[in-house]
């Protein structure tokens, strides 16, 4: 008899056939129904607590699946897939995870008939393709005006925390921000719109700052705490004494030396202080260290100085003021500079904030966002953050379609119209990848305290009458209705990239029939 040949190592295991595609289903299923509860605006918020007992308090799908310590490698394709959707459109996360877990679920029972996964993995293909063709049709023909982003950025973060503010007042906000730094060539640069959290006031306090706001003190405290009309420079270098690229020693012998050395030093450092007051900089901005000796003399001649700022922050302050960032302080030239109508200091609690406000610096915007928590205002941020997004892949990827479910019921009905017409039994699958499209309206509807069965049912009805339905939160339960009357909308980028990276993760999984994992 011919002696076992072993492959793998004592320590491997190997799961293969039908218990491999059960076990990876199970785990993508799992994780997307983890998520599912928080869908739309009367989702439900998780307590994620992680091991040195931090508390995070959110609906935000890639926030939840981020936090969450997932070690199977099916599970770890639904949270890739939410990173995907935040990465390229910055919302959608929770509409992605849940309708890959439904295209699981489907795929479950298509496996369980028999059908070969090369198949269903066919048939989703094409079903994503039709996908697509009906939410290219759903794109409303309208202008993208102000109206309009606010209620795209608002149906973003309706269901979100936003503390004691409403969001259409922040939706105000966003889409004041995206307009003012957003170029009319489609150019929009995401470092443009900043956004910095402070607690200590309720939420109503939040406020669009014409400009950049850093958390910075001044390096000696005789310094101005404003300044108006500014020069700014910004710095990536050090001011301190030069030293040599090589090691060298100095022989002393006398007092005079001594203080002959000191002097020269000294008149260093104090030129530094002199070349910036006579090419009139007023507030300087520095990346590195400033020695005490050079921040005094930065003082004594009136100039604001900072250091070792954030490479982020001076990025944006350079790009806000039209400066440039200077790697020499000396040959300093006017057209190095930037201009500012203001830099001034403002105490919040024990923090110290520098707003560089105006002028050119208006080219970047921040959104000061107050909270009364650090949990209210971290989720605060989250759904801000989700806001400019959309807003933004309104503008530049496509246009909006109508949300609350309707675009999700189009998809449904025009796949299952095309499924007719396919052979084979791929023709399963794509009706398959309808049925799964169309639990996330019934999701929404379960949500909002609606029964799911009668909502999906008036959904379709109301469709094939008046081709638009959705599901519309009213009062403590909802109704089927026209989103785009009652002003829900969502970016066509949102629902194509969802469609998209869902249909891309499901097959993946549902192709896999040999694990083998080394212990």
């Amino acid at each position: 008899m011919q002696q076992p040949l072993y492959i793998l190592s004592g320590g491997s295991s190997r799961t293969r056939g039908q218990a491999a595609q059960d076990s990876n289903i199970r785990a993508g299923k799992a994780v997307a129904s983890a998520v599912r509860t928080t869908l739309g605006p009367r989702g439900m918020d998780k307590m994620l607590v992680d091991s040195s007992g931090e508390v995070v308090i959110t609906n935000d799908g890639a926030t939840i699946l981020a936090k969450m310590d997932i070690e199977h490698p099916a599970a770890q394709m639904i949270v890739e897939v939410a990173e995907t959707q935040e990465e390229a459109v910055g919302d959608g996360t929770t509409t992605a995870a849940v309708l890959t877990g439904e295209l699981l679920v489907h795929a479950e029972d298509l496996l369980e008939g028999d059908l070969h996964p090369t198949v269903i993995v066919e048939g989703y293909t094409e079903a994503a393709r039709l996908a697509q063709e009906a939410i290219d049709a759903q794109v409303l023909d309208v202008d993208l005006d102000d109206d309009l982003l606010e209620t795209v950025a608002e149906s973003s973060m309706t269901g979100k925390g936003t503390g004691d503010v409403t969001a259409d007042v922040l939706a105000q906000h966003v889409v004041r921000a995206v307009r003012m730094v957003h170029a009319e060539n489609g150019r929009f640069d995401r470092d443009d719109v900043r956004v910095l959290t402070r607690t200590g006031a309720s939420s109503s306090a939040t406020e669009l700052i014409e400009g950049v706001v850093i958390d910075k003190d001044p390096v000696n405290d005789t310094m101005p705490t404003s300044v108006e009309d500014a020069t700014v420079a910004v710095l990536d270098v050090k001011l301190d004494v030069r030293k040599g690229e090589v090691d060298t020693e100095y022989t002393i012998s006398s007092v005079e030396q001594l203080d002959a050395a000191l002097k020269a030093e000294d008149d260093e450092l104090r030129g530094y202080a002199k070349a910036f007051a006579d090419a009139g900089v007023d507030v300087v901005f520095c990346t590195k260290s400033i020695s005490d000796r050079v921040a005094g003399h930065l003082a004594n001649a009136g100039i604001l100085a900072f250091k070792s700022v954030k490479k982020s922050d001076a990025r944006a302050i350079a790009r806000a003021t039209g400066a440039k960032r200077l790697g020499s302080a000396t040959d300093l030239d006017e057209s190095d500079f930037g201009r500012a109508d203001s830099v001034s200091i403002e105490t919040y609690g024990d923090d110290d904030l520098v707003f560089v406000e105006g002028g050119d610096a208006s080219k970047a915007v921040t959104l000061f966002l107050r909270g009364g928590t650090e949990h209210v205002v971290n989720e605060l941020e989250r759904a801000i953050n989700d806001a400019i997004d959309v807003t933004v892949a309104a503008l530049d990827k496509g246009g909006v379609v109508p949300g609350a479910g309707a675009t999700e019921i189009a998809i449904a009905d025009h796949v299952r119209a095309e499924a007719a017409g396919i052979e084979g039994r791929k023709q399963l699958a794509v009706e398959a990848f309808a049925d799964a499209v169309e639990a996330l309206p019934r999701t929404l509807a379960e949500n909002t305290g609606m029964d799911p069965i009668d909502a999906l049912v008036d959904l379709r009805a109301r469709y094939e009458n008046e081709g638009i339905a959705g599901v519309i939160s009213s009062g403590r339960s909802g109704e089927i209705g026209d989103p785009v009357e009652h002003g829900i909308l969502d970016p066509a980028a949102v629902k194509r990239e969802a469609v998209e990276s869902a249909t891309e993760a499901a097959t993946m999984i549902v192709r896999i029939d040999d694990v083998i994992a080394a212990e």
